[in-house]
């Protein structure tokens, strides 16, 4: 009775943790796409333009050009080198949150790939077919106590949270980008990111106030 009930209950639970898993994948998959497009043209404000290198170059070309009687004292006190880059430091902000994101949400795919793989590992161990049902319980208690003991079912629950987050230091580093180039569509996406984040604490918040409520966040 005790190897059926266990390892009906063990087949539960590892189907949870495959099904958290390939939801964390698809969401992971497609986010880290759209993170990594949007990061790869904003990583160009963070290395130098060889157009303004022309710019500059052309600047001074056009000045001689154009002004046949400049002294050779004003020739040379001119730069000879373009001044050195310095990105601008909105730039360093979106991209540092950008990359972290990225980053983050690539681990989560590799910890859901992990978790599906502890789960059908799990079954294997605790439900082996050859051996006696004494010894299979024995079996089961032994990984079900190492389960519990090291916080596996916590680690798969912090890993919707860690996805969270990813995505919120993304929507941070997007305003901050929308801010330098438009005041328009920052404003529309902050007012849209506002009350999503609102409505996230609420859902965060409402199991503490109301235990009946249906919505949970991690």
């Amino acid at each position: 009775m005790y190897i059926k009930m266990a390892a009906e209950e063990d087949n539960k639970m590892t189907d949870r943790w495959q099904k958290d898993a390939d939801g964390i994948l698809i969401f992971t998959g497609l986010f880290s796409a759209s993170v990594a497009a949007l990061a790869a043209v904003s990583v160009q404000d963070l290395r130098p333009n060889s157009q303004d290198t022309s710019a500059f170059y052309l600047k001074n070309i056009y000045r001689l050009l154009a002004d046949p009687n400049i002294s050779r004292a004003a020739i040379l006190a001119s730069p000879a080198e373009p001044p050195p880059f310095s990105p601008p430091r909105y730039a360093i902000w979106v991209n540092s949150l950008w990359f972290l994101s990225l980053v983050m949400s690539l681990t989560c795919a590799l910890l859901a790939t992990l978790l599906q793989q502890w789960a059908r590992n799990y079954l294997t161990v605790t439900q082996p077919p050859r051996f006696s049902p004494h010894k299979r319980a024995r079996i089961r208690a032994f990984f079900a106590n190492g389960v519990e003991k090291f916080h596996l079912l916590r680690a798969v629950e912090m890993l919707p949270a860690l996805l969270h987050l990813s995505l919120f230091l993304f929507f941070f580093g997007l305003l901050i980008f929308l801010c330098n180039i438009n005041h328009t569509p920052f404003t529309v996406v902050a007012c849209w990111v506002g009350l999503s984040a609102g409505i996230y604490v609420c859902i965060t918040l409402m199991p503490i106030f109301c235990h009946d409520s249906p919505y949970y966040a991690p």
